[in-house]
């Protein structure tokens, strides 16, 4: 170290000072008090290293220094104390900023300021500031100045104090400072930021003086955060022609104004600036001008432009890197944005934070892709500050919700430090339709005795978790909160009405459903009218439907697949053929679920022809979806084309619960038993869990096949096996299967041997397979039970009386007809249809209009003959 004197070290100290060398100041403070037990700084040496303290926040050197300070006795000195102060108030330590400041005095207006701005920068001392700003005002020993009044309105601004605000303002008028630049942009900020920019904001800008670069920055976001955009940019085009020029802020301010313009307009605009951008290289180095760009091109979706600039930026901070993982990951470019992120955690410069861990979780639940997502999981518990960031726990508890580990998304909800009220909304909705969905209501009561307070989104999952469990109770019961927390009022979107309708309508209460539709005449949108055409289409009130429909200005693809499936349902398939054309002729393109609301049709009609129409759209649409491929499957085994249906399962790359069950379920409709067992066997090879309906199909599939031991078999393993109880359709299968086999008497002991009373579909089926072999005794005992239970069908007197009459037994056909009569039952005609070079034929028993008539009796004619000569011989 250069031995110089201790008076050139003090001078060498506050030019570093002046200059902003503050490390340097420091270390040559600290070399000079190790080095010389005599040394004694004196009072401007402590002032100035005090500021370099201050400088870099060295709030431990600072309090040591404040200890020699009062040991020397340089505390009575102003530039000494005030050092000491400003430290206190800059690094945060209040208390000890109050303290200090008491003992200085009041009379100081700087002093105040000092104070002032400490509590104000704090962000969480609001109120002591304002209290702090009245007892200056009122006390009298020192007068607030400019710079007083610039350091208490953006806390009025923060609180919303109007009222504040506005005395400050009075004051400023009577001082004679309304004119003054630093007081006119707190001005126009405070009145900006309490929804009042158009007249007294604007009127304050206006009578700035010399207005500088904040006075613009702060009118054109005053207009931006209210939503003036116009105007925004009328200022932003003002401001160009003076001579300010604008800064990063001004640039940053309005790109997002130029996202917000209507069609191509953003662009250009966007464009115009950017350009103007590079004409200014100092605005081209700044980061965060560079990070406004990039988030207006991913904001208006060009996004090869946004990764040109990103990709071009001289310096990169977390900002930019978290602004184009967000932009990717909003635009659905899921592995992308993993990609970016990937990269950004190669940099090893900065780590991510809170806002990159939420960009990134969404775009792991979306690709489901669990292993980087509890990568992620690991470096915030690693992390102290992520783990204590409420919002990082949200979108953790929503990642495993959507990859469905709803363990662990409630165990990462148990963990989270804090909780807010959408913490409890992932949660609730995380629970709805999964496993764990009993624990629904319980979550709730629990929230609730939190004292959080439920708010549409909660609402709207509490009215999915009703509709999930068919619970119309726990309907009316959140129907009622509704209407008491005023949220079906102050809906401008009937977001909440439309999903109680819904939820009413899916319940199968559709009297309220309808009184809500009623309620909603107002607020209707597409989604009311919809939800309550589906409403009417579940309850299988189609007139009520067409109604609606027909009522309709405005209808879109959802409204027309609603249309095509009430005619489906409703056995009208030339109006549901009617109906996809009109969808089509009013341009609209059907999707998979027009195709599969219209495959019904095509099974009603036995239409292979309008089917290979169907097939042949949605393979050029591409449509990719599991369920359509198993409804096309389903579709051609009804129509009779179970080699096609086979084809359309074997070209499957990917077969789940829902192919299986449809192939098989081809094959039991035609009989297929042997071939059914081998799909079926082949699934449980690849360790697909069966279902109740597969299994079903399976047994029916035997049963149409004579394979009555391995119907057994499989009836067998339903509970020792898969771990599933028996269902009465399966019972059913089980009665039908041994019927078939021609073993009555052991059908009858099954059915007896039930532990859960059989129903009319198990007593129907053994009273169907007495009239296939002739158990006259049997199927009397049999149907006098069906009867019972079952009175009104009619195809179980047709049943037995036609056993009677097999056997000659006439009392029993006339006793059954008689019952029949009372009862007033009648039997519907028999009917039957086949296609034939694109017309269907309907045949209908008793009905003599066919204008082919003559020759199709006189052909059947000639077959029953021929069959007669054939049995003969």
């Amino acid at each position: 170290m250069i031995h110089l004197d201790f008076r050139t070290w003090g001078t060498i100290i506050r030019n570093y000072c002046v200059e902003a060398r503050h490390n340097e100041a420091l270390s040559i403070f600290l070399q000079n008090v190790r080095c010389s037990s005599g040394y004694k700084p004196d009072h401007q040496v402590f002032a100035a290293i005090l500021k370099s303290c201050t400088a870099l926040l060295a709030i431990k050197l600072g309090k040591v220094l404040h200890g020699h300070v009062v040991k020397q006795g340089h505390l009575s000195c102003h530039s000494v104390s005030k050092a000491l102060l400003n430290l206190y108030a800059k690094c945060g330590e209040l208390d000890d900023c109050q303290k200090l400041f008491g003992q200085m005095g009041n009379s100081d207006p700087v002093n105040w300021n000092i104070v002032l701005s400490g509590f104000s920068g704090s962000r969480i001392c609001d109120a002591e500031v304002m209290k702090l700003f009245f007892a200056m005002h009122s006390g009298g020993e020192a007068k607030p100045n400019p710079i007083t009044i610039a350091t208490t309105l953006p806390v009025c601004a923060r609180l919303l104090n109007l009222y504040a605000g506005k005395s400050a303002h009075s004051y400023v008028i009577k001082s004679g400072w309304e004119t003054d630049t630093l007081v006119g942009n707190s001005l126009v900020s405070l009145y900006a930021k309490c929804g009042l920019v158009c007249n007294d904001a604007y009127a304050v800008f206006t009578s700035i003086n010399h207005k500088d670069v904040v006075s613009w920055n702060a009118i054109i976001a005053g207009f931006v955060e209210n939503k003036i955009m116009v105007d925004a940019l009328e200022l932003f085009r003002w401001m160009l022609k003076g001579p300010i020029e604008p800064n990063y802020a001004t640039i940053a301010n309005i790109l997002p104004v130029c996202a917000f313009l209507d069609k191509d307009v953003p662009y250009c605009f966007g464009r115009e600036i950017h350009c103007y951008v590079q004409r200014r290289t100092e605005l081209l180095a700044d980061v965060s001008v560079c990070n406004a760009l990039v988030s207006f091109y991913l904001r208006v979706g060009w996004m090869e432009e946004a990764e040109s600039l990103f990709q071009n930026m001289i310096s990169r901070d977390l900002v930019s890197w978290n602004a184009i993982i967000a932009g990717y990951a909003s635009h659905g470019e899921w592995l992308k944005a993993l990609d970016l992120f990937r990269e950004l955690l190669s940099l090893e410069v900065t780590g991510p934070d809170s806002v990159t861990v939420v960009s990134i979780l969404p775009a792991c639940a979306h690709l489901q892709n669990l292993h980087v997502g509890k990568e992620i999981h690991g470096y915030i518990l690693r992390h102290p500050y992520l783990c204590e960031d409420t919002t990082v726990g949200n979108a953790l508890v929503s990642f495993y919700a959507k990859c469905n580990h709803v363990k662990a998304a409630f165990q990462t909800f148990l963990m989270n430090s804090e909780r807010d009220l959408i913490s409890w909304n992932s949660m609730l909705d995380a629970t709805v339709g999964s496993e764990y969905d009993t624990q629904f209501l319980g979550l709730l009561s629990w929230m609730l005795s939190e004292g959080i307070k439920p708010d549409s989104i909660t609402i709207l999952t509490i009215i999915h978790f009703c509709t999930s469990v068919f619970r119309v109770d726990k309907v009316k019961e959140t129907h009622c909160y509704s209407i008491k927390a005023s949220l079906l009022q102050g809906d401008v979107e009937p977001t909440v009405g439309n999903a109680l309708l819904d939820a009413y309508a899916k319940c199968g209460n559709i009297e309220y459903a309808f009184k809500i539709f009623q309620s909603l005449s107002e607020k209707r949108n597409l989604i009311t009218c919809n939800s309550m055409i589906s409403g009417y289409v579940i309850c299988g009130l189609h007139d009520d439907a067409y109604k609606i429909f027909n009522g309709m200005s405005d209808a879109d693809l959802t409204t027309w697949n609603l249309m095509v499936r009430a005619y489906a349902e409703n056995d009208s398939p030339v109006q549901a053929l009617n109906v996809l054309q009109e969808l089509q002729a009013q341009g609209m393109k059907p999707d998979a679920v027009t195709i599969m609301s219209f495959l019904p049709v095509c099974a009603q009609m036995s239409s292979g022809h309008f089917l290979k129409q169907c097939h042949g759209y949605a393979v050029r649409a591409c449509f990719v979806d599991v369920h359509l491929k198993g409804a096309l499957l389903d579709a051609y085994a009804k129509c009779g084309a179970i080699k096609y249906a086979y084809k359309l399962f074997q070209s499957s790359s990917h077969k789940d619960l829902v192919m299986f069950t449809a192939m098989i379920s081809g094959y039991a409709m035609h009989g297929m038993g042997e071939e059914a067992l081998m799909v079926f066997s082949n699934m449980l090879e690849l360790c697909v869990k069966p279902d109740h309906v597969i299994i079903t199909a399976v047994l029916s599939a035997c049963s149409h096949s004579g394979l009555v031991n391995e119907g057994l078999k499989i009836f067998n393993s339903i509970e020792n096996i898969h771990g599933l109880k028996p269902t009465m359709e399966q019972y059913a299968c089980v009665v039908d299967l041994l019927a078939r086999g021609g073993k009555v008497e052991d059908a009858y002991s099954f059915v007896a041997r039930m532990p859960i009373e059989a129903n009319a579909t198990v007593w129907g089926t053994l009273l169907g397979a007495c009239r296939t072999h002739h158990e006259v005794e049997l199927g009397r005992l049999v149907a006098d039970r069906l009867f019972e239970i079952e009175a009104d069908n009619i195809g179980n007197y047709v049943v037995m009386s036609n056993l009677y009459a097999a056997d000659a037994r006439w009392d029993g056909v006339i006793e059954v007809r008689k019952l029949m009569r009372t009862r007033d039952l009648k039997k519907p005609a028999g009917c039957s249809w086949i296609e034939v070079e694109r017309r269907e034929t309907v045949f209908i028993a008793g009905d003599s209009s066919h204008p082919q008539r003559s020759l199709i009796y006189t052909t059947l004619s000639t077959l029953d003959q021929q069959i007669k000569e054939r049995i003969h011989f």
